[in-house]
Order: structure tokens, then C-alpha cells, then sequence
């Protein structure tokens, strides 16, 4: 038995209904459930993997994959079901990234049948994200965008809503700590990847695996002229471990102690923090996933126990 969790902005598409009918008639036995408000979706997932379902189902975008993420990540590790996504947001950063077919009826049977692999589930504090967390002015950008103008621009909208706010941004003065190092820094944007995109295909930590056990860390340094931005654009082509604007790690664990609230955004989530640290949970969850997916590493020896059913 599989669950489908759908966004309810988007349960009455035609093509999402014809696509769960042909599951369905295909023999699939499917149960449709259909969020109300925010929330919904975590305790969907929690109560459907209680209830004994193979397979959880997140329908809708980004945000709604983050819920039912969290919802699962509520059940212990050996009743987890496996989870498959059906993008039907406006950005799909992170099923744009994983390969996964974008069309209702090809992804419904990807996120049905397509075998499950073992990825990592990042924590910040007490929440869970599955691609991305981004702070500073890249968050900024996220959260402040309506949500009218992504649906009739697509990932463009966030590329005009920073142009307007470009002007008027303020960096974060911020301590980091890892493992191997720790570094003060005056922040323009962080990015913590465990997928590769955020913003409506922005591929802030192109490097990423998403079954690494590891988060790829980007951080943007302020700038104070044109020509220092034209260098943190040259240094972000070639990604340099340490530049003048650019620094990019790996690590297991990072904690960031911000002197004013720092804006966030947990897979294009909103909030804010002064100071938290972020774990990875190395396969923590089963995913459906192509074989040739990019953000596999090939590290993986194989899906959880808990996921083997489909």
C-alpha cells in the first residue's frame, strides 16, 4: 500500500487525477490524502507510516516534500516508509535536481516503483530538510517572494526579487564552528547542501551527494563594490576551497552564532535563528530514485531495511 500526500492547491488538476486513475487501474492500490493548511502534511506522513504504508508519496513542491520529510522523520528508523516525490511546485529544485520526471503521470510511477536508495536527512535544531538550508540574502530572496508571482514566473521570480532587493540588503556578521575549522565571517549568503539547487535552480553546491553523510557548506562573503562582486562571480565558477568571497567545505556537522536574527530557509521554508547547528542523519531515509541519479556518490551499499518493501 502506498500513500499519496497531495498539496491541496494542486488536488484538483486533471492531470494529477488522471495520473492516480491510471495508477490505480494499473492495479496500484493508492490511498490519496489531500492537505488543508500547513502542518497537514507531517502529521499525514507520521499517521501513514504508522498505519503501515510502503511507500509515502509527497505531491506538491519544495515545502510539501520538507513536511512529509519531517512527518517521517518522526517514526523510528525501522518504520520509515520509503518516499517518493511527485513535484507539482513552481521551482522543483530538488526533483530537478534528482533527475525525476516532472510530468504528473511519469512521476507518479517513478515515485511508485522507482527502487529506493539510502540518502541522508539533515537536522537543523529540530527540524529536518532534505535538499537545502540557505541563510543570509539568498533566504531573504526566498521567503520574501509571493507565492502569486512563483507560480507566473517560475524559479525567474526569484531572480527579480533579488534584483529589487539587491540595493538594500545588509550582510550577517556570523561565527561558524565545524569539525575541522571555525571562522568568523560577515555573511552575504550560506548555503548548506545536501541536494545542489535552492532558489529556483540556483545550483549553490553543485558538488553535493545526497548520500555522502556529509553537508557541502558555501558561504558568501560581503562585498562593498561591483568589482568585488565580479570576483566572488569568478570565484564561484571555479569554486575555490578558500577565495577572497568564496569559501566551500564539506562537513558532518556546523553550528553558526549570528549577532542579529539570521533569515533561513529549510527546502525554501522560512524562519530565523540567532544560533543553531545543523547534523546529518546518514541514511535516514529510502527515496526513489533513478539508478543513474548525480546526487548519488555511490557510497550507498544498498536501501534501508526499512525501505525494502515497495
Amino acid at each position: 500500500m502506498a500513500t499519496l500526500i497531495l498539496n491541496g492547491k494542486s488536488a484538483q488538476l486533471p492531470a494529477v487525477r488522471e495520473a492516480v486513475s491510471a495508477c490505480r487501474k494499473a492495479g496500484t492500490a493508492l490511498d490519496v490524502w489531500v492537505t488543508w493548511e500547513a502542518g497537514d502534511a507531517v502529521r499525514m506522513a507520521e499517521r501513514a507510516g504508522r498505519e503501515g504504508a510502503a511507500r509515502v508519496i509527497a505531491g506538491g513542491g519544495d515545502g510539501s516534500v520538507n513536511e512529509v520529510v519531517n512527518g517521517l522523520m518522526r517514526l523510528p528508523a525501522h518504520a520509515r516508509p520509503g518516499l517518493g516525490i511527485l513535484p507539482l511546485g513552481s521551482a522543483n529544485d530538488l526533483a530537478n535536481a534528482l533527475g525525476l520526471p516532472l510530468e504528473p503521470g511519469p512521476a507518479l510511477e517513478a515515485a511508485l516503483h522507482l527502487p529506493l536508495a539510502s540518502v541522508d536527512v539533515p537536522r537543523l535544531d529540530g527540524r529536518y530538510f532534505l535538499n537545502m538550508a540557505t541563510g543570509g540574502f539568498g533566504a531573504e530572496i526566498t521567503s520574501s517572494t509571493p507565492k502569486s508571482l512563483k507560480r507566473l514566473l517560475g524559479g525567474g521570480a526569484y531572480s527579480l526579487i533579488g534584483a529589487l532587493k539587491a540595493w538594500q540588503y545588509r550582510p550577517y556578521p556570523v561565527t561558524l564552528r565545524w569539525a575541522e575549522g571555525e571562522r568568523e565571517a560577515s555573511l552575504f549568503v550560506l548555503a548548506l547542501g545536501n541536494g545542489t539547487r535552492s532558489g529556483g535552480g540556483q545550483r549553490l553546491t553543485p558538488a553535493a551527494r545526497i548520500d555522502d553523510g556529509l553537508l557541502d557548506v558555501l558561504i558568501l562573503r560581503d562585498f562593498a563594490s561591483l568589482r568585488d562582486m565580479a570576483t566572488m562571480r569568478r570565484e564561484l565558477q571555479r569554486r575555490p576551497g578558500a577565495g577572497a568571497y568564496v569559501e566551500t567545505f564539506r562537513t558532518a556537522w556546523l553550528s553558526v552564532e549570528s549577532r542579529s536574527e539570521l533569515p533561513l530557509t529549510l527546502d525554501g521554508e522560512p524562519c530565523h535563528r540567532r544560533a543553531f547547528r545543523v547534523d546529518v542523519e546518514p541514511g535516514a531515509l529510502g527515496l526513489a530514485l533513478p539508478a543513474d541519479c548525480s546526487l548519488l556518490s555511490g557510497r550507498s551499499t544498498g536501501q534501508p531495511a526499512h525501505a525494502a518493501a515497495s
